[in-house]
């Protein structure tokens, strides 16, 4: 077995009928059709997000390793004049965000989108998020190959697949190009690093890391996975995920939990078991899934003689980097906040066609990573970008800090991430000279603990956090030290104090005093954080956080006049929340639809799984009636057999476990399909019958949020 790439036609064919559906989607939801959290559910696995203004919405691209041509970043320059805020925001996981962009208006953001092989479908949601890579896979000078054919052969391989609709949580897969691990894949859900064994290419494999309030590396599972290994081993673990994680604590409902949970031997177990249940145990990937763009332009011998413009000879420093064995060069610009106008993004896209090969990437830094620039056009292209105000030096340094939007749109921040990252970029040049170029020390920022602005990666980290004093309310920032990856070594951030969100630039100032006088030669500032640990800096810090001293500026945020009032709202992070029994059971109905649709293209375990999933949903409805908490797809299994197991109306289905979990012990094949989706479809009948008298009743259960979850 092997993936495939889509056609140009068979693309927009699939995003057209997610358009169609969309539009279908939102008129019902308009009509009172739909209730409210179960279209909630719909528009977030299509990439519409709620943001802290009524009435608007968030719009998330899904763009596999941050990989854009000039005419797609044109056509997303477009979309943002007509239906956002004429603004592109680049963010952490490489994909670009719209704000303020109207519900109506979404399918014509879709269908724009698609139009250039673009789209959105799984960028928010419990699903398969968008895949990151690092930005300069292709032209590292470190990497065994390019692991480019292998994220397009994984994000294909799970874009729409039915195992990854309905999870619990969310699944965030990450490949870096090299052990310096520049994609971070140490704390995704799964990671891969490029290995060579015995002339056969495959991955170091990591698996259950995260960040947020509960950051864990990812352990790793295993030093070689072969090419053809890995997607089967992810769907397997994504299987075992589906059906065993937490869904009622949603704070829980994360890989890295059910690796606590289980224990690696136990979870692995699982995996393996899962594994020999699929149709494939290998499926390759063809290199040629990825055709690296060419260069522009034919490189000839030069030489970059130094100037006396000393923001080019910068920018030349921490910008411009020459690609191995060539004359060309990559150009890293430095996208403050992760935020490009429209117009800039347009004149950009041009200067990509005259001088680039087209393939623009986004990066895990929120900048924009250019290659095969010809070294006789060096100084030209500086001028040109310089014209359009991106010739910003400084790009991943500490001047280059990550910023997630926080309270600018974001109901989960707590504090203003936004202002506060200009106010540091712009203190550092003006107090601290000497570190303007400095590569080993990061800083980032996070509006709340949830780690968009992956704050517990950094040297310096920061997340939005609050203080009360006397009735008051103190705008604050939580400091963490000592993440990153140094040395092919990774490390998380480790928590030292809580301060005003007014005195964090002191705060920069005297980390880097502190830095610059006790460091040990060569050691770099996340080393020198671990070595001197958190008692050391709480003692730095601690006066900052003296609230005697405080006074009414303190109290105002960054970027606001008036006085700091806390108004955190509900996120949609982790999906819906809550829904009616009667549109339960009609969820089971619509995923048996799906299951007999993919049976008549004979794509069979797609089948399987829809099946699988209706009836765990139908199951769940009957309990759910029965006030019995459902809070994994196993326990709805178990649960059911307990409550119902007894109940002749149930005799086909009594040991019921065993009964839906066939599709783990049979070949998936057509037979078996058809066997499974009719015994799916009896059931399903069944369960309308026990319902029949209560699914159109104004008077219906109304089903907690902690419950409809499962």
């Amino acid at each position: 077995m092997s993936v495939t790439s889509r056609t140009k036609e068979q693309f927009i064919a699939e995003a057209n009928a997610d358009v169609d559906e969309l539009k279908f989607k939102i008129e019902q939801f308009k009509k009172g059709q739909m209730n409210e959290d179960k279209f909630k559910h719909y528009r977030l696995t299509r990439g519409v997000y709620g943001q802290r203004q009524l009435g608007v919405h968030m719009f998330r691209t899904k763009i596999p390793f941050g990989h854009v041509t000039a005419d797609q970043l044109y056509r997303l320059a477009d979309i943002s004049d007509a239906y956002a805020t004429g603004n592109l925001h680049i963010t952490t996981r490489q994909n670009i965000q719209f704000h303020y962009v109207k519900l109506k208006n979404s399918p014509k953001v879709w269908e724009l989108m698609a139009d250039v092989g673009m789209n959105a479908r799984e960028a928010c949601g419990n699903t398969v998020r968008n895949i990151t890579a690092s930005s300069n896979a292709g032209i590292d000078p470190e990497e065994l190959f390019d692991i480019t054919p292998y994220v397009v052969g994984v994000y294909n391989y799970f874009l729409r697949n039915p195992i990854c609709q309905e999870m619990g949580r969310k699944i965030k897969i990450a490949f870096s190009s090299s052990d310096a691990d520049s994609a971070f894949t140490y704390f995704h859900d799964f990671g891969f690093i490029p290995r060579i064994n015995k002339g056969q290419r495959g991955f170091k494999l990591l698996l259950a890391g995260g960040l947020g309030a509960q950051a864990m590396e990812a352990a790793t599972i295993s030093e070689f996975i072969s090419t053809e290994e890995i997607i089967p081993f992810m769907e397997a673990a994504i299987r075992v995920f589906d059906r065993y994680g937490e869904r009622e604590k949603r704070f829980k409902a994360r890989m890295k939990f059910l690796l606590k949970s289980f224990g690696q031997e136990e979870l692995l177990r699982l995996i393996h078991e899962e594994l020999k249940a699929l149709p494939a145990q290998q499926i390759e990937i063809a290199e040629d899934l990825w055709q690296a763009p060419q260069p522009k332009k034919q490189a000839i011998p030069y030489e970059l003689k130094a100037t006396d413009d000393r923001a080019f000879e910068l920018w030349k420093q921490t910008n411009l980097k020459k690609i191995k064995g060539t004359d060309y060069y990559s150009v890293n610009i430095k996208i403050r906040l992760g935020d490009i106008s429209s117009d800039r993004a347009r004149a950009l896209s041009k200067i990509v066609k005259r001088y680039f090969a087209d393939d623009i990437r986004f990066t895990v830094h929120q900048g924009i990573l250019l290659r095969f620039a010809a070294a006789q056009d060096i100084e030209q292209i500086y001028n040109e970008l310089n014209i359009i105000g991106l010739a910003d030096f400084g790009a991943e340094t500490i001047l280059d800090v990550t910023a997630c939007p926080g309270t600018d749109t974001c109901n989960l921040a707590v504090t203003n991430s936004t202002g506060l990252a200009e106010e540091i970029e712009n203190h550092i040049k003006k107090t601290h000279e000497a570190f303007l170029i400095n590569e080993d020390i990061s800083i980032k920022i996070s509006g709340c603990m949830n780690a968009c602005g992956q704050h517990m990666a950094a040297s310096i980290g920061l997340h939005g956090s609050s203080i009360k004093v006397d009735g008051r309310i103190l705008p604050a920032m939580q400091v963490v030290l000592g993440g990153g990856v140094v040395g092919h070594k990774a490390y998380i951030a480790e928590k030292i104090i809580k301060l005003p969100t007014k005195r964090i630039p002191e705060a920069i100032s005297i980390l880097l005093n502190d830095y610059h006088e006790v460091a040990e030669i060569d050691e770099h500032f996340t080393e020198y954080a671990v070595r001197l640990g958190k008692k050391y800096f709480y003692e730095l810090l601690k006066d900052l956080a003296d609230k005697d001293s405080l006074t009414n500026l303190d109290f105002l945020d960054w970027g606001h006049e008036e006085e700091y009032v806390q108004a955190i709202g509900v996120g949609e992070c982790a999906g819906v929340a809550l829904d009616m029994l009667s549109s339960i059971v009609k969820d089971s109905d619509e995923k048996l639809e799906s299951a007999w649709a993919k049976l008549e293209i004979s794509e069979y375990s797609e089948a399987i799984y829809h099946a699988y999933t209706s009836f765990i949903v139908g199951a769940k409805a009957l309990l759910l009636a029965k006030d019995v908490k459902c809070n994994t797809h196993i326990k709805i299994l178990e649960d059911f057999q307990t409550h119902y197991g007894q109940d002749p109306l149930w005799a086909k289905e009594s040991n019921f476990p065993e009964y839906v979990l066939r599709m783990k012990t049979e070949n998936a094949d057509q037979e078996f399909a058809v066997k499974y989706l009719e015994d799916a479809s009896a059931f399903n009948q069944k369960v309308h019958a026990v319902r029949s008298d209560k699914t159109q009743s104004p008077d219906d259960l109304l089903v907690t949020a902690s419950y409809y979850n499962a």
